[in-house]
């Protein structure tokens, strides 16, 4: 249990970095972004793919497919919708929004198969939740309270922003339960290789959208240019991106999948949430005030509630 919570926690400070990538580079669109990422991630995965070739002889076409699967949903959806909403919303709503995925994701999980993973009773689960979404709504409410006062187009920007991340946690609700499904189903699979795995099969729709991405610009905007206006700082934070955020942060939480009922890890995902906050804050160079101080101490709360509740066997 402990070496779970311990590997979710790293996975949710790799995963955290995701929210500062289109802020950093603003004129690049969303989906140079999400294909930026992706490509840099399957490139990392081929040497680390050679290290693990044993372990991923062992897959079969039902496991490649599964992988192409998470990979479609869990990163290039996601992570489209989640650019998509940063560059239109600003960072605190996206983020505040994506911080539901604990609620969300145990509740899901809760519902879709207690059989396996034991029921998590809602009696000791819910004040664990409603703690985490008091956490969400002051953090929300201090950084809404923070924006100028909005006009027309920036209402509409705000709209959707919410409306394309809650896509995002579509996606991220459906990604760590099908997720657990493959690494509780192979207890004996290394969570390293699932990882690479994962990463092998995004290289090949990676390459495909930006080829269709080059395509597209030079059939409408009449130029071409495959690292932006500017390469260097493209090719750092995509580089960047690819090995922590979803190789590294992919490769932890596939190991805490499998030490982790499925309920319990998802409420982890919080860790993403402080992750990101704190990654925002220094991006702005200021201290976050009381409101959203007591709402990070609302978010750990309810996890530290959340982790102590333990499975029971379902009728």
């Amino acid at each position: 249990m402990g070496a779970g919570v311990l590997l979710a926690l790293m996975a949710g400070l790799m995963w955290g970095l995701v929210f500062v990538g289109p802020l950093l580079l603003p004129e690049y669109p969303p989906v140079l972004h999400t294909l930026g990422r992706y490509l840099a991630f399957g490139m990392i995965t081929l040497p680390l793919a050679w290290w693990d070739r044993a372990e991923l002889r062992k897959l079969t076409r039902a496991d490649w497919t599964e992988a192409l699967k998470l990979s479609m949903v869990g990163n290039f959806l996601y992570y489209l919708f989640l650019a998509s909403a940063i560059q239109r919303a600003g960072a605190p709503l996206p983020t505040m929004i994506i911080g539901t995925l604990p609620a969300v994701i145990a509740i899901a999980a809760n519902l879709r198969n207690p059989a396996r993973d034991g029921h998590l009773p809602w009696h000791r689960l819910g004040p664990a939740l409603v703690v985490i979404l008091a956490g969400i709504a002051c953090v929300n409410e201090a950084e809404m309270a923070a924006l100028p006062p909005a006009g027309a187009a920036q209402r509409s920007g705000h709209f959707w922003g919410a409306a394309l991340a809650l896509g995002a946690v579509a996606c991220w609700t459906w990604y760590p339960l099908r997720n657990g499904d493959w690494m509780r189903a192979n207890p004996n699979r290394k969570a390293r290789a699932w990882a690479t795995a994962q990463g092998l099969a995004t290289l090949p729709l990676a390459l495909l959208g930006y080829a269709a991405y080059l395509a597209w610009r030079l059939a409408w905007a009449q130029e071409v240019a495959p690292l932006g206006p500017r390469p260097w700082a493209f090719l750092g934070l995509m580089a960047t991106i690819g090995l922590l955020s979803s190789w590294v942060g992919t490769l932890c939480w596939n190991a805490a999948s499998q030490r982790l009922p499925t309920a319990l890890a998802g409420q982890l995902i919080v860790f993403e949430t402080l992750a990101a906050l704190l990654y925002a804050f220094l991006l702005r160079g200021v201290w976050p005030g009381g409101v959203t101080l007591l709402g990070i101490a609302f978010l750990v709360a309810g996890v530290l509630v959340a982790v102590r509740i333990r499975p029971e066997p379902h009728a």
